[in-house]
């Protein structure tokens, strides 16, 4: 039965938190409500400290802060101090700030650096260990966001992940999912080479005396102080390229979100160097003039044309865009109205267009691993922050620095180490995201928030590497187009098609019989894979302000929690 617009904010009226575990049915599903303000991560803890700040006076960006920190401490496959992300923030005046701490390549990276003598793709090598470190960009990320539109001090955000790190937590067991699913050399100065365990009381002194001393000190403490020093000597003792310079020269960039509209609503995403806010902005812009909700979610027909512009714009986004002070990214013509519709016309009814016949103007490239996190908070004066940052693989480059305790990034294998060669996805990379000094690598995350008339209406974003784009465009269908609650747009089954392999990925229930055969009669194939990705998501309800929020049920140990 299709879930009409017109209902898409009839929703509960009681407040609570998102359920923990997935529904036996997604429909039934019911987001958390907060009359004040909402708070949604994949990790309850970090979500009852972004609360706690939020009711003890701080605004969005103070909770974002603090959040991030607990992260670190509570989710340290993902969340980080050891490697970088973007924050896409919205005061309720107005004002709005995309925030780039996104890794950068060190001084002394080169293009080949990844290569045998041969010029093969050494296997590893961009993902393991000290040459996949790309400089971390998280600590300053942070700090720069509390600087310009927080209320509170470093020492009050910090000292709840402080107190997580120094008292341990207990450990559930949608907390060990990222340890099954890494080998034990990647969390093994983290956790003595020993799988932990359930209703262990997991502490991390080590990284309790670290932010410690970022509290203390500030961002000079991570860049220019000890910790620095103990990472780029980690560094220099097996192999690594990383120096006091890299950390001294590491600098946040700031800038205007990427807007589109979409239906009487306004998209504020995220430009380069995310390769996300375009291909969510150009995806719409294609599929804005289908009735896809006449023609109901996940149909044979709205499948169709969703993929097949899905397809189209994955060519061009692996084909076009990098680190803006690198390269010239044509945005504008990527979201111009005429692309839009030169793309559209190429889209047979009833007929699925072979990836081979769809060519990338430019040249080829770009990926983002699985393992990231994303979170979304409003208060209660409407100011909101949408979230996502990574190390990129769980436990990223599986390397801690002596005595810090926190895992660095391997953010170097998100560059080309080979254009044309097929990375863990099977993306094709191309030289407009390879490996140069001081460049960021292209990224797919994609915090988006979204207004209709000036009004906020909604935050979204995930972690899932390609599939970031495709997760966080669904959300916005879900609620924005199906009518949808934030708990039914995030548990509802997913498809994802990225152009290259040509297939339709999809999780168990995105398709009825009926309509998967429909699809394979026009030309599709399918691979069913595990569930991916992990949206947090806060729609608010236009006409009361009442914030809704999901957190998603494929990792389990999240909470949206709202007052």
């Amino acid at each position: 039965m299709m879930l009409r617009a017109a209902c898409a904010w009839m929703l509960i009226a009681t407040i609570g938190v998102a359920a923990p575990t997935p529904l036996p049915n997604w429909r039934d599903a019911r987001p958390a409500v907060g009359v004040h303000a909402m708070v949604a991560t994949e990790q309850h803890l970090a979500s009852q400290v972004g609360i706690d700040v939020l009711k003890g006076g701080g605004n969005a960006v103070d909770a974002a802060v603090a959040v991030a920190y607990a992260l670190a401490v509570v989710d340290p496959c993902c969340g980080n101090i050891g490697g970088g992300g973007f924050m896409l923030v919205r005061m309720n005046d107005g004002r709005e700030r995309f925030i780039d701490f996104r890794e950068k390549a060190p001084a002394r990276a080169t293009r080949n650096m990844f290569l045998d003598r041969n010029g093969n793709v050494v296997p590893g090598r961009s993902t393991k260990g000290w040459l996949a470190v790309g400089v971390p960009g998280t600590v300053l990320g942070l700090e720069t966001a509390r600087k310009e539109f927080g209320s509170k001090s470093r020492e009050e955000l910090m000292a709840p992940a402080i107190a997580l790190a120094r008292d341990g937590f207990v450990l559930s067991d949608g907390d060990l999912i990222p340890f099954r699913g890494s080998s034990p050399q990647d969390y093994s100065r983290f956790a003595e080479g020993k799988m932990p365990v359930v209703g262990e009381v997991f502490r991390q002194r080590h990284l309790a005396a670290t932010l410690s001393s970022i509290s203390r000190a500030g961002a000079d403490a991570f860049y220019r102080g000890p910790i620095a020093r103990a990472v780029v000597a980690a560094s220099d003792l097996h192999g690594g390229i990383l120096s006091l310079d890299d950390f001294k020269n590491y600098s946040v960039e700031e800038s205007t979100p990427l807007h589109c509209s979409f239906h009487g609503y306004d998209i504020a995403s995220i430009p380069p160097p995310s390769s996300g806010g375009i291909a969510i902005c150009e995806i719409l812009n294609i599929v804005s003039p289908y009735p896809l909700a006449r023609w109901d979610w996940h149909s044979a027909k709205s499948a169709h044309y969703i993929v097949e512009a899905e397809r189209r714009v994955f060519a061009d986004r692996n084909a076009d865009l990098g680190d803006p002070d690198f390269v010239k990214d044509p945005v504008k013509q990527l979201l111009s109205p005429a692309y839009a519709a030169t793309l559209r016309a190429q889209i047979q009814p009833e007929k699925a267009t072979p990836s081979t016949q769809v060519k990338p103007r430019l040249s080829i490239r770009v990926h983002e691993n699985d393992d990231t996190t994303h979170f979304s908070i409003v208060d209660a004066q409407g100011n909101a922050v949408a979230l996502t940052f990574t190390i990129n693989d769980w436990f990223g480059a599986g390397v801690v620095a002596g005595e810090t305790g926190f895992f660095l990034n391997d953010e170097m294998d998100d560059f080309t180490s080979k254009p044309g060669a097929p990375n863990m996805y099977g993306l094709v990379q191309g030289v407009q995201d390879d490996i140069v000094a001081g460049k960021r690598p292209l990224s797919s995350m994609t915090p988006t928030i979204v207004t209709r008339d000036g009004k906020l209406a909604m935050v979204t974003g995930s972690p899932g590497g390609a599939r970031i784009i495709t997760i966080t465009l669904e959300t916005l269908l879900d609620a924005l187009e199906y009518g949808m609650n934030a708990q039914q747009a995030v548990d509802a089954p997913r498809m994802h098609m990225q152009w290259l392999p040509d297939r339709i990925d999809y999780e168990s229930g995105a398709f009825d019989d009926a309509t998967m055969a429909t699809l394979r009669a026009d030309g599709y194939t399918f691979d069913e894979i595990d569930s991916w990705g992990s949206a947090q998501v806060i729609v608010v309800d236009p006409r009361t302000g009442t914030r809704y929020g999901a957190s998603d049920p494929r990792r389990p140990t999240g909470a949206a929690l709202g007052y």
